[in-house]
């Protein structure tokens, strides 16, 4: 893949990260009375973020040099979410935790859950149709190979390296609850860029 290609495609990341702030930012200012509404918007907006830049990610991981390139762009962007998400969850593993430790009710748990589908929803159905613009050169071809298997094993070996890897990173977010918030954020970022190599 060329050069450009990999500009055009962090140049669409960081656009969406800007739009996703503005967003943010503004329904914080017109709905802040509206407390159900602006939390749902909110969780969108942020999930929305975090799946479309995914989305995109996915299509650098043959960027050269390997797996440098990619491992780089996956920690400096889950840093740039840390940063820019506070106070999402982002992910359904991560409302309901709280939810059943009593730190968050029922419906507001759920409400937050619906929210990440939808947004899921909407950044696979706004991937599609920026990668149909075919802008750059990851996004030839990227609609038809559709959902490939990136780790390349079956589909047992992929469960139980997910399972690992998710009680791995759960059993370290909660040791790192009580660390500076400056420091968290890189802590987490190099957790999953090492779960991603590992995987």
């Amino acid at each position: 893949m060329a050069a450009g290609g990999l500009g055009t495609s962090l140049l669409l990341m960081a656009g969406v990260v800007v739009a996703v702030g503005l967003c943010r930012r503004l329904t914080r200012r017109r709905l802040h009375a509206h407390q159900r509404l602006c939390a749902f918007l909110l969780e969108m907006f942020s999930t929305f973020q975090i799946c479309a830049c995914t989305n995109e990610l996915c299509l650098l991981g043959d960027v050269e040099p390997k797996p440098h390139t990619a491992l780089t762009l996956t920690y400096g962007f889950t840093v740039l979410h840390g940063v820019t998400l506070t106070g999402s969850m982002c992910n359904p593993c991560g409302t309901l935790q709280p939810m059943w430790g009593g730190g968050m009710s029922v419906r507001t748990g759920g409400l937050k859950i619906g929210a990440q589908f939808v947004a899921a929803v909407l950044a696979r159905a706004f991937m599609r149709f920026v990668w149909s613009l075919e802008m750059a050169r990851p996004h030839l071809g990227a609609l038809s190979q559709g959902c490939s298997n990136p780790m390349q094993t079956t589909e047992v070996q992929a469960f139980c390296i997910e399972l690992l890897f998710s009680v791995v990173f759960q059993l370290t977010i909660l040791r790192v609850e009580s660390v500076n918030p400056k420091y968290k954020v890189h802590l987490i970022a190099l957790l999953i860029t090492m779960l991603v190599y590992g995987g």
